[in-house]
């Protein structure tokens, strides 16, 4: 697939997948479209299944391998994560004032406040429904213009160019969504509209507001793409597009591991201080006959590459990066380092991947975060400690990170496969 394809590619799925749970279902087609098995973890753990995946929530986790036991080959695993920062719904959401009917919200993750003023908001998520047999998860998305966050008129605010915008999270975020008094059961009787169900067969919730507008290519030329949630849908479309490429044949079973909840701690269940991953490490051993000894001897052969989006040099701030480590777009995958392990990279791990770009005619670039500003983090730190895996921390360089809408190269998402496919090739 040429560079423009993939990035075509690319934003589909993110328009396609608003939240976590779009992001794991539209994985899951593409993994059965491609051959892929889906395994019920409830159920045993079925022995011989070469391509294979899980759902866990807003996480899935797919292998691919030839048979040989796990004990023999170790793991390649590709780590990413599904979710992004953005307005969540409330669970009495349903308020309002001076004639405007609102929503109210809680912020999610690292949230670049003011990128979410002044735009046509969507509504996605998970909904649980009452069914004669209990609760059951409804996909619901409205994918066009329902609510906005509205800016205050700077005749209201003079300084506010001067001494910089304010936003307090509970009093400036609620959304307009309509006009007149609150309903009590506004939203409830939205969502059964959607769903086609009664507004008390609405149970509960995990919805969360979405830019409506889709990516697209910028630039005279075309060289860059701009789009929600690149950071990090982005690095989980990649993770998937190298797993359907690659050939298994005498490699590590390669693993791609999509986390939930990276943007705030990974601490769930389905998060990358979770068990999702040893849980399928170690059931994939055993299903090949092999022993606990066995799977730590897997894990010792094993690695890790954590893929997350990676700081671009700023063009307007340039003295907010380290002077000696600029970044550039379409230049290729970004090795990011830290010596205090805010990434999990070390020399191993660096020249591994180092040479997995060598194999691929991919162009590679190092990071590092400037000396006199703290450092952010990844699920590269969580994953590795978790299970002891050798693991490096890479990326795609980007703009605007944690912004509604985020900038990246057109090119660099079809480098960064074919690098991870020769990362998994081992």
């Amino acid at each position: 697939m040429d560079p423009r394809a993939s990035a075509r590619s690319l934003c589909a799925y993110i328009d396609a997948s608003p939240s976590p749970f779009h992001a794991v279902e539209n994985g899951a087609r593409r993994l059965a479209a491609a051959g892929w098995t889906e395994v019920q973890e409830a159920a045993s753990f079925p022995r011989g299944v070469e391509r294979g995946f899980v759902r866990r929530a807003g996480s899935l986790l797919a292998w691919s391998r030839d048979g040989a036991p796990a004990v023999e080959r170790g793991f390649r695993v590709l780590g990413a994560h599904t979710d992004s920062p953005n307005l969540r719904i409330k669970a009495r959401p349903n308020t309002g004032a001076a004639g405007f009917r609102q929503l109210g919200v809680e912020v999610y993750g690292g949230v670049l406040l003011n990128s979410w003023l002044d735009r046509e908001l969507g509504l996605s998520g998970r909904v649980m429904v009452r069914t004669p047999s209990g609760p059951a998860a409804r996909l619901v998305l409205c994918n066009r213009p329902l609510a906005r966050v509205p800016q205050l008129a700077i005749h209201l605010d003079r300084e506010v160019n001067s001494r910089g915008l304010v936003l307090d999270p509970q009093l400036h975020l609620s959304p307009v969504w309509g006009l007149g008094r609150p309903d009590e059961k506004g939203l409830q009787r939205f969502l059964a509209q959607e769903l086609g169900c009664g507004a008390d067969d609405i149970l509960s919730w995990d919805l969360m507001l979405h830019d409506v507008a889709p990516g697209s290519f910028l630039g005279a030329a075309q060289e860059m793409i701009c789009s929600p949630r690149l950071d990090n849908l982005c690095s989980s479309w990649c993770a998937l597009e190298a797993l359907v490429a690659h050939t298994p044949s005498k490699a590590p079973i390669a693993i791609a591991c999509l986390f939930d909840h990276e943007e705030v701690g990974s601490t769930s269940r389905s998060g990358a201080q979770g068990p999702l991953l040893v849980d399928v490490v170690e059931r994939l051993v055993l299903s090949d006959g092999g022993t606990r000894d066995d799977v730590h001897r897997a894990i010792a052969r094993s690695f890790c590459a954590s893929i997350d989006m990676a700081h671009a040099t700023h063009p307007n701030y340039r003295e907010k990066h380290e002077p000696e480590h600029w970044i550039a777009l379409n230049a290729g995958p970004v090795i990011k380092i830290n010596t205090n392990t805010r990434y999990a990279t070390d020399s191993e791990g660096e020249a591994e991947f180092q040479l997995a770009c060598e194999r691929a005619g991919v162009p590679v670039q190092k990071y590092f975060h400037r000396s006199n500003l703290a450092c952010g983090t990844t699920i590269g730190p969580l994953a590795s400690a978790r299970l002891g895996m050798r693991t490096v921390d890479v990326g795609t360089a980007q703009l605007s990170m944690h912004s509604i809408r985020e900038l990246c190269g057109a090119e660099d998402p079809a480098l960064m496969v074919r690098a991870l496919a020769a990362f998994l090739a081992g």
